[in-house]
């Protein structure tokens, strides 16, 4: 069994992609939340103001596979780097196209979409950055950590300073999003790691034999497999729950725009104690069963959100869910990091995040299409159906957690230079 390990050590190279990410995560939560904003003063169609948050979505499925491959051939802290440098000054554009007042929808779709294609290779570096960083057995610890800081950045700092930013002007918020990129890049770019040690490609390997190396490894592995397929099916529900949470607060609960914002915050606070627990379960279950749990204990969520007509049962209900998202998406993260070889594990990454991703916008017509049908409170039980499908599909992976990558073999683990 894999356990959660020792906390990964601040000094060196951790501590400062941690301090990376949570910026970003921070600057994230400022645009994010003041885009919908803008779009809504810039015009009143449904259909293109969903357009902005669709294309947040669509570069997963169009570009995802090629950024795993991509990320396996680079160095990925230069890349990491490069691209936050490259968000910073797109996003510093915007704000200055929005203080001079020529921001338009189409502008708006042009910059989400960009900004997600350059996620593609951001995030799948990412991951397979981590374990030049932190020894294997502090991976679970150092994602917990991670995942937790980017949390408390985005959640409970990033998004209660958003008005603040907007009273002082609608590009704002888009300015301090481009300083932290920046920041960031500048974080990442300042990393000193002994690169892993890579075969040559054989000659005449193109990115699509090297994307298709990356999927079969996904697919013969288990745990893995079950576990991209669970998430695959997961994400569907949770499409259908995002876009439809609003009107089950204020329409189901009439809760009105207090319930909404208690509703999103019970989530944050929920997945903060959920990096605290994490170690604890994985020691005790292990990661594949713990998320086997997690996922069970989120289906109970979900039964009693669409059930209670209470706004506290709900508050409580997404608490609990909360924090057995975390314990999923922490041990999602670290198994992919510890169950693959170093020179596959950007495309292993961008396999499982691509397919992961993909029923998202599929979940969000269903959940639209299940509120008008069948009431405001259909969508979190046609949520709880899926994380039961999820749940099925997880328990062939229960099994003992055996790595596939021998642990002496160092194939997962650099070790920076301090």
């Amino acid at each position: 069994m894999t356990g959660d390990g020792r906390a990964p050590a601040w000094r060196g190279g951790f501590g400062r992609l941690w301090s990376a990410a949570v910026l970003s995560s921070f600057g994230d939560a400022l645009r994010a939340a003041a885009l919908p904003l803008l779009a809504v003063s810039l015009t009143h169609d449904p259909l293109l103001i969903a357009s902005v948050t669709a294309c947040g979505y669509l570069p997963w499925i169009v570009f995802g596979l090629l950024g795993g491959a991509v990320a396996d051939r680079v160095d990925q802290r230069r890349a990491m780097g490069a691209v936050d440098a490259t968000r910073g000054l797109l996003v510093a554009g915007f704000a200055v196209a929005v203080a001079l007042g020529h921001a338009s929808i189409t502008l708006l779709i042009v910059l989400a979409f960009a900004l997600t294609t350059l996620q593609t290779l951001f995030d799948n570096a990412s991951t397979a950055l981590l374990p030049a960083l932190v020894d294997r057995d502090r991976l679970g610890s150092a994602n917990a950590r991670l995942m937790t800081g980017q949390r408390i950045a985005g959640g409970l700092v990033g998004a209660p300073v958003v008005p603040l930013l907007i009273a002082a002007g609608a590009a704002v918020p888009f300015a301090v999003d481009a300083a932290t990129f920046l920041l960031a890049a500048a974080l990442v770019s300042s990393l000193r790691t002994t690169a892993p040690e890579r075969e040559p490609r054989a000659a005449g390997s193109t990115l699509r034999r090297e994307i298709a190396e990356g999927l079969r490894l996904l697919w013969r592995d288990g745990p893995l497999r079950g576990l991209c397929a669970a998430t695959a099916l997961c994400n569907i529900g949770m499409g259908a729950q995002l876009a439809t949470l609003v009107v089950l607060v204020t329409g189901w609960l009439d809760a009105g725009p207090a319930g909404y914002a208690a509703a999103g915050t019970a989530v944050t606070l929920g997945s903060l104690a959920g990096g605290v627990v994490n170690g604890r379960l994985v020691r005790r279950l292990g990661p594949v069963r713990a998320v086997l749990l997690a996922g069970a204990v989120q289906t109970g969520a979900l039964v009693v959100m669409g059930t209670v007509r209470s706004l506290a049962a709900l508050v409580a209900a997404l608490a609990v869910f909360g924090v057995m998202g975390m314990v999923w998406n922490v041990n999602t993260t670290t198994l992919m990091q510890q169950r693959s070889p170093v020179e596959l594990l950007g495309r292993v990454s961008s396999a499982f995040r691509t397919l992961a991703n993909a029923g998202v916008p599929l979940g969000a017509l269903l959940g639209g299409a299940a509120a008008g049908a069948w009431g405001l409170n259909t969508p979190p039980l046609l949520t709880a159906g899926f994380f039961v499908l999820a749940v099925a599909a997880l328990i062939p992976a229960r099994r003992p957690d055996v790595p596939v990558v021998a642990p002496h073999a160092d194939a997962t683990t650099g070790h920076p230079a301090r």
